[in-house]
């Protein structure tokens, strides 16, 4: 009862209904009756379409959508000869995980909005690269045609994302093929002038000139770089190359305001996700995985729900783990440290629960963090940030507090930029050099490389805004940065971009604050350029280039080591290749991980750096079974040649050796990696009032930032930020759900919609990060960044 659909359905040449039909099928069909004629096609969601006719009841996507992302929204209905696959009448498939049912489902049943009656599969060419939409880490093929990406598929790679991907990862590929995309440099002749194309010879000498100037006149100190987690590796230790050693700031951060302290996250001991995924107690201390890291949150679902695993949630509200937690410990934003004080406090396991939480979710977590053993051994902490109006140096501290107390505890990084945790081991962070070594530990070593670092510590995001701001700065460069967008304080990036004399934003789409930089360089975006990138468990794998940058756009690496040359310095590199050798021969986290490695059997799944220091042997054959549903495609991925068959095995390769610190470059032994810094600085938490609440900020998957907007399929699913606050505090105020509330802070008001939810602690409202509020800004322009927490008044409008 198949509909003879295969000349225009999505799956026609990578279909194993076909292949069946063809290899063993009659030549003549014996079917004779009228076949089943259905509405079609059927819209589940804004990316997702359903052809009834086509499904053949596998159960494929029923099962991943409940067994897997833990959302049963796709389901049988009916029975008899009109059992279907849908969704509830009224209701929409908005799991953040839909895309995976398209990509396993075995005909064309379910079939993805923007790539439907786009292309053949014979048609596409196809590359095996690295999804750096969050810091995950997720293997994709990328498939294009005609220089366009057409689609993204998952790839089974086991420790990682095992061929599974959230949906902006999976549709946002449509901003590389988007017409707002910057194709050639931009430059402000008067300061009062528009934005005026011109050549990258011109432009690169403003930068140069400009930057020079800035360095000779004012110090290096002057000028600070914004940004550079949307870079690869060798790209960020390029820009780190030319900031520390050509012009000699080390005013530099790759994060935003949004992410922790770069030493304490490059000195805690580090967890990989198989590591969290089989502790058997995980402390997350972040904020909503789904939303953040979604691939990351099914791992950790799926040990869970196994019962491999138990978890104790620290959090200023409900996520989505909260449901699969042992222990669920709400505070208010400025409680953290003394939560975690009683917590990794000796003495009996019952103890008193500190004010405000939970006796009985006390109790429990107090029992699963007995399973773990002594001194943290069983225990892996996710750390990030569990909300952005409460100050990092908050998480920080108690952080160090937890890795203090608990000596054996392992900690998995949930920062969530693209290649974040590339650019901080690659020196992109104040006081840092690239290697994970602190700037006073490598200065020897890298001015013998380089020859010159920084005198001094530098700045981070906000100590350069607020520079900025009072004029002890001049000079910002923003790699791939919108501090207007994604900075936590709107007020202070609006008054640092206002003041600076000299901007220079190095980006692929023109941002709010690119729009107000003096010159504007266009540079090559995802799956435009090669390289590597790493990820929170400091996996580093490769990037494949899938399309030629559009216009006359530039590598960033290129970038940077033209202004070196303009500015009388060398970075000394002609091409990717040769920036990896520099970063393997000179970064002691990277010694040993060669381009050799990296293309061959151990870089299929990526390389956790720093390997052993002791030579590390593959296994001569290694068996891997591949799946034409987790690997599609026709033409191959470069590594395994044409698709296998189902259950035919592929051998990896031979034996193979990696060597670790001090066993690469001139045999001299690098310095020592960095530990966890002593001890963690943080702004006072002052008395809260009781009149008002404290804002808690989260990001959402589908925000307002470049990669959404610039996606056609993903733009509509962004919504507008509301406030969500427990009940009994809307009671209060008289408001109902769905009412519209005041929220007032020191810098600004904003009017918006409330919701009731209890996950929220009494107290405390919940609004949104990068997510406006309809007619303006949304939680950025509440947020002061100094302050150890935001205070609110809460009113009616």
């Amino acid at each position: 009862n198949h509909p003879l659909d295969c000349p225009v359905c999505d799956k026609g040449g990578e279909c194993p209904l076909q292949d069946q039909t063809l290899a063993y099928g009659p030549g003549e069909s014996r079917f004779v009756e009228e076949k089943r004629h259905w509405a079609k096609p059927i819209a589940l969601s804004e990316l997702v379409l359903l052809d009834r006719e086509r499904c053949i009841q596998c159960g494929r996507c029923v099962r991943f959508a409940a067994e897997i992302a833990g959302e049963p929204q796709i389901d049988f209905l009916v029975r008899g000869d009109a059992l279907e696959v849908n969704i509830a009448e009224g209701h929409t498939f908005t799991s953040y995980f839909s895309g995976n049912t398209i990509q396993i489902c075995p005909v064309g049943a379910l079939t993805s909005t923007p790539y439907r009656f786009l292309a053949r599969p014979w048609d596409l060419d196809q590359v095996e690269s690295t999804c750096t939409t969050c810091a995950f880490g997720c293997r994709v093929a990328v498939q294009s045609s005609a220089n366009r990406v057409t689609r993204l598929l998952g790839v089974d790679v086991d420790p990682v994302n095992q061929s599974w991907l959230c949906d902006k990862g999976r549709f946002g590929y449509e901003a590389a093929n988007s017409s707002d995309r910057l194709t050639e440099p931009l430059l402000r002749r008067h300061r009062s002038g528009e934005l005026e194309p011109v050549s990258w010879a011109e432009a690169l000498s403003e930068v140069a000139s400009r930057l020079e100037h800035l360095r000779v006149g004012a110090g290096p100190g002057a000028v600070g770089v914004v940004g550079g987690a949307r870079l690869s590796n060798e790209d960020a230790y390029a820009w780190a190359k030319l900031a520390k050693g050509v012009i000699g700031t080390d005013n530099v951060d790759a994060q935003l305001g949004d992410g922790l302290d770069a030493e304490l996250v490059l000195g805690l001991p580090r967890a990989t996700v198989d590591d969290a995924c089989s502790a058997p107690c995980v402390v997350t201390m972040a904020g909503d995985l789904r939303e953040e890291l979604p691939v990351l949150y099914l791992r950790l679902r799926g040990a869970l729900d196994a019962g491999d695993s138990r978890l104790v949630e620290i959090s200023p509200r409900s996520t989505a783990l909260s449901g699969l937690a042992s222990a669920s410990l709400r505070y208010r934003p400025g409680e953290l440290d003394a939560l975690v004080e009683a917590l990794t406090s000796s003495g009996d396991s019952a103890g008193a629960a500190p004010r405000g939480v939970d006796a009985a979710e006390w109790s429990a977590a107090k029992e699963a963090l007995g399973r773990a053993g002594d001194g943290g051994r069983g225990v892996v902490v996710v750390l990030g940030r569990p909300s952005l109006a409460e100050h990092a140096g908050l998480v920080g501290r108690a952080a160090l507090a937890l890795s203090q107390r608990w000596p054996g505890a392992r900690f998995l990084p949930a920062l969530r930029r693209g290649n974040v945790m590339g650019a901080l081991d690659m020196g992109l962070a104040p006081g840092v050099l690239p290697g994970r070594l602190r700037l006073e530990d490598g200065r020897a070593w890298y001015e013998a490389a380089w020859g010159a670092v920084p005198a001094e510590r530098g700045r981070d995001t906000a100590g350069m805004l607020d520079a900025l701001a009072s004029g002890d700065m001049d000079g910002l460069v923003l790699l791939g940065a919108d501090p207007l967008s994604d900075f936590p304080d709107r007020a202070l990036a609006e008054q640092a971009l206002e003041s600076a004399g000299f901007v220079v934003a190095v980006d692929t789409f023109l941002s709010p604050s690119s729009a107000r930089a003096d010159v504007v360089l266009p540079v090559a975006g995802a799956h435009e350029r090669g390289g590597t990138t790493t990820n929170i468990e400091g996996r580093v794998t490769r990037l494949g280039q899938k399309l030629v940058a559009p216009g006359q756009c530039w590598p960033d690496w290129m970038v940077a080591a033209e202004l070196a040359a303009r500015m009388g310095g060398d970075l000394g590199v002609t091409d990717v290749a040769g920036l990896w050798d520099e970063i393997e021969r000179l970064a002691p986290s990277h010694a040993g991980v060669t381009r050799a490695v990296l293309d061959g059997p151990a870089g299929h799944d990526g390389v956790v750096v720093p390997v052993a220091a002791t030579p590390v042997a593959l296994p001569a054959l290694r068996l891997r079974l591949f799946d034409p549903m987790a690997t599609p495609g026709i033409e191959a991925v470069e590594r395994q040649g044409a698709p296998p068959r189902a259950g035919v095995a592929e051998p990896l390769g031979t034996e193979e050796e990696t060597t670790g610190q001090g066993a690469a470059g001139t045999g001299e032994r690098r310095p020592l990696l960095m530990g966890p810094p002593a001890t963690m600085a943080a702004p006072h938490v002052t008395a809260r009032d009781g009149y008002g609440v404290r804002l808690v900020s989260g990001r959402r998957l589908y925000d307002d930032g470049a990669v959404v907007e610039a996606s056609e399929a993903l733009a509509p699913l962004a919504g507008v930020a509301s406030a969500r606050l427990h009940p009994l505090e809307l009671e209060r105020l008289g408001v109902p759900s769905r009412g519209r509330v005041r929220l007032r802070g020191e810098k600004a008001a904003l009017v918006l919609e409330a919701h009731a939810d209890a996950g929220v602690p009494e107290g405390s409202v919940s609004v949104s990060f990068n997510r406006d509020a309809g007619d303006g800004p949304g939680a950025s322009a509440l947020i002061d960044a100094s302050a150890a927490v935001n205070d609110l008044r809460l009113e009616t409008p």
